[in-house]
């Protein structure tokens, strides 16, 4: 199984520098450009536009998207017209597929998406932007101006014992977090299968079959069902 939305969107943002709250914002592409080109630190971040806001600006990005993906032969086929429609389902999938990719192609090091962005390396001397790629968790690396890491074993437990403790509480919030999923996957089944089932006898009726009736109550849960279908619009 891949991995939940929540982490997910941890990884991105921690990753590309970015602020998103929804899986659905990385349908404008921009993203999956800045993945790549953590790998491959040769994807012309200059060309892709992380500001869009409507579907015909998101094929720039795609196109960036596609030519990396050709470059280095890569054997996934990107669902374009899916993935620009902002929509959950297919930005998940895809995401989840970028991920295990990253995985298993990262180099490891340091990467400063912020300067990417502008056309500049890979990685920088200073810390600002510099994101740490080992684990799950933003890491921040400070720097003195000359240049000194600082040292001592009082700050590594102290860090470790933080981290044990962040890890502590992700492992939490995760399990809360299936829970609910688990839930809403359950509630959404028993929903879909009255649906299906109203459908059923309603079309029964409209042919005339014996025995089949046409009931003015199926036609009122019908229309409750239909009229909590809400689509929420993308926040891009």
């Amino acid at each position: 199984m891949g991995e939940s939305r929540t982490e997910l969107l941890a990884w991105i943002n921690d990753l590309c520098a970015l602020n998103y709250t929804k899986i659905e914002q990385a349908g404008t592409g921009a993203a999956y450009c800045q993945i790549m080109d953590s790998i491959y630190a040769d994807v012309h971040m200059n060309k892709v536009k992380f500001d869009t806001k409507h579907e015909y600006e998101y094929v720039g990005n795609y196109k960036v998207l596609q030519h990396t993906f050709n470059k280095h032969k890569v054997d996934k086929i990107v669902p374009v017209d899916k993935l620009m429609k902002c929509k959950f389902q297919d930005n998940l999938e895809f995401m989840q597929w970028i991920k295990r990719y990253w995985d298993q192609n990262f180099p490891g090091g340091a990467y400063d998406p912020l300067a990417r962005r502008k056309g500049g390396p890979k990685t920088t001397a200073g810390a600002g932007g510099m994101r740490a790629t080992a684990g799950a968790l933003r890491s921040t690396s400070r720097t003195t101006t000359g240049g000194r890491a600082s040292a001592g074993s009082g700050g590594s437990d102290q860090s470790s014992a933080m981290i044990i403790e962040l890890n502590k509480q992700i492992s939490e919030l995760k399990m809360t977090v299936d829970g609910l999923e688990k839930e809403r996957d359950f509630y959404f089944g028993k929903l879909r299968d009255i649906e299906i089932l109203v459908q059923e006898e309603l079309d029964l009726a409209e042919q005339q079959e014996p025995g089949h009736v046409e009931l003015p109550i199926l036609k009122e849960i019908q229309a409750i069902l239909y009229s909590t279908e809400v689509c929420p619009q993308s926040p891009l």
